[in-house]
């Protein structure tokens, strides 16, 4: 079982939402040390004057994860702490929300980049340390869009079916060599974090990020491997299993009315949450 006490941590997207909620968490729970990522300088200076705790057991770092020197200049101040990172938290995300004919170059590679490549290659820079110490937790947190298709964010569907593969083939990995690393991928529905901001839910209730980080938190605690939030979303892949895809567009658009949850989608345009 992974415990936050005595772990260092690093968070992407760390600035706010549930990426800030986890980090106030972790410090209650008595995490070591801390490291938050985001590319909102202002929302990271904000937040770190929320985090009590001591000044050289934390670093604020302004980085876009997409961005590869970014990232390695984030890996260096961390390798001149001394710290070794127990658990990663992959949280950062954008979404465009916008039919796939408005998207842009520019859209497409920005939100493939942020919400999976960059998981992976910031995956790829600490996995040998958490090998060679025998033990680690990657916690990655893509959507239960992963499982299903909407009108208004085809770019971020593909993103997020990209980071539950990648996610769920890692852990495979992870537990045939038996290397002692744990990997959870988290599959929620829309939470309330402002990143979706103007999303209507007529049936499935959108979630709190409080009851979010909690269920996480506790996931990590007992070792689960995949958490879907909230509880309806665990029989989507049984209704995919079972149903012809017209059947099961009728459901999920008719009956429960996701088709049109983004019609009046607004979000937090070109921020990582």
């Amino acid at each position: 079982m992974t415990k936050f006490k005595n772990s260092t941590l690093l968070i992407t997207g760390g600035a706010s939402g549930i990426g800030l909620l986890m980090a106030l968490k972790s410090l209650e729970q008595g995490a070591k040390n801390l490291v938050l990522l985001d590319r909102d300088e202002k929302a990271l200076h904000s937040a770190k004057g929320k985090l009590t705790t001591e000044e050289d057991r934390l670093l604020c770092l302004p980085v876009d994860i997409s961005r590869e020197d970014e990232v390695e200049e984030a890996i260096q101040k961390i390798i001149e702490k001394g710290w070794e990172v127990d658990i990663l938290i992959n949280n950062a995300g954008v979404v465009t929300g916008k039919d796939f004919l408005e998207h842009t170059a520019t859209d497409i590679e920005r939100d493939m980049q942020v919400n999976s490549i960059a998981p992976m290659k910031l995956c790829l820079k600490l996995l040998p340390g958490m090998l060679k110490r025998g033990r680690g937790h990657i916690v990655n947190i893509s959507s239960a869009a992963s499982m299903l298709s909407n009108p208004g964010m085809s770019v971020y569907c593909a993103s997020k079916w990209a980071m539950t593969g990648w996610s769920d083939s890692l852990r495979l990995e992870m537990e045939r060599k038996k290397t002692g690393v744990r990997v959870l991928t988290v599959t929620p529905y829309y939470i309330d974090t402002g990143m979706f901001e103007g999303v209507r839910s007529p049936f499935i209730p959108i979630l709190t990020p409080e009851k979010a980080v909690k269920k996480i938190m506790k996931a990590v605690e007992h070792g689960r491997i995949i958490l879907r939030m909230p509880g309806i979303v665990y029989i989507l892949p049984f209704l995919k299993g079972i149903l012809p895809k017209r059947w099961l567009d009728f459901i999920v658009g008719k009956v429960f009315g996701i088709h049109h949850s983004m019609d009046h989608f607004k979000g937090r345009q070109n921020e990582q949450a």
